[in-house]
């Protein structure tokens, strides 16, 4: 794949995250503190999910198989 191809693509995708979120009528050191915020969520959104999302699945599926008939853990 050509590099320039890569690096148009990377910026057309960047045009599109401004033009949705309209940050791209904020001044620059607005639109700096928008993007701080914005990725510092997105951060703390992902790292609840990794932490959280596994157990809570384990705790589901426990629940669940329980109720439709799966043999406690002790007899397995």
């Amino acid at each position: 794949m050509d590099i320039k191809r890569v690096k148009d693509y990377i910026y057309w995708l960047y045009y599109q995250y401004l033009l949705i979120t309209c940050s791209y009528v904020l001044e620059p050191w607005e639109q700096s503190m928008f993007h701080t915020i914005t990725v510092t969520v997105f951060a703390m959104v992902v790292y609840t999910a990794y932490v959280f999302v596994p157990i809570h699945v384990r705790l589901a599926f426990e629940f669940f198989s329980q109720i439709f008939g799966g043999q406690p853990e002790s007899t397995v």
